[in-house]
């Protein structure tokens, strides 16, 4: 439990390195983990500084850029292609706001950035549209928020995209619905590192 400035990264960088420079473990068999795109970026630049090329083949990133490149790998198994578009958040509340008209829910009452952050929150609690507890829907958007988070769902499927709940929420549904899956990844990383 560091506070900012007292050196996480540069200990978790250099323990990276003395594991690839001491030849514990190959590049490839290292995830390393970070929360912003900045301290990855400032991660991967002491790690090229400290043992050169090799660098690029580490497994380096945010939660999110390490989940999209499984789901890329993955992504048929849970419906969409591998060339799927991350959606912005904008554009996540302009889809939810059609959703919405749809189903003749005022929008002014029930607001779509309102909803897509009850969406957000379903998802960041690994809750997909079948796994929502019926008491969570009563209370917002005259009772269809759960339909709606269902509609936004499959409207994403059909258009090849995913925003940055499913990033998280597809890696969980794939290990735990496909062991074989799982077990590929678990054999081909020796070392997890986690920075923050």
């Amino acid at each position: 439990l560091s506070g900012a400035g007292t050196g996480k990264t540069r200990v978790l960088t250099a323990r990276l390195a003395n594991l690839l420079y001491s030849n514990v473990t190959k590049p490839w068999n290292v995830l390393a983990v970070t929360f912003t795109n900045k301290a990855a970026k400032e991660m991967r630049a002491r790690l090229e500084g400290l043992i050169g090329a090799s660098a690029n083949s580490v497994w380096l990133g945010t939660f999110h850029s390490i989940g999209a490149r499984i789901l890329r790998e993955n992504a048929e198994l849970v419906g969409l292609s591998s060339n799927y578009t991350i959606i912005t958040p904008d554009d996540q509340v302009r889809l939810i706001k059609q959703i919405m008209l749809d189903e003749n829910i005022d929008i002014k009452k029930f607001t779509p950035k309102v909803m897509s952050g009850l969406i957000g929150s379903w998802k960041d609690n690994a809750q997909k549209p079948e796994n929502v507890n019926a008491s969570n829907n009563e209370y917002f958007a005259d009772g269809k928020a759960l339909q709606i988070y269902q509609a936004y769902q499959s409207r994403l499927l059909t258009l090849n995209l995913a925003d940055f709940g499913d990033l998280l929420l597809y890696n969980l549904t794939i290990f735990s619905e496909n062991p074989d899956i799982l077990k590929q990844y678990q054999l081909k990383i020796s070392y997890f590192l986690v920075d923050e």
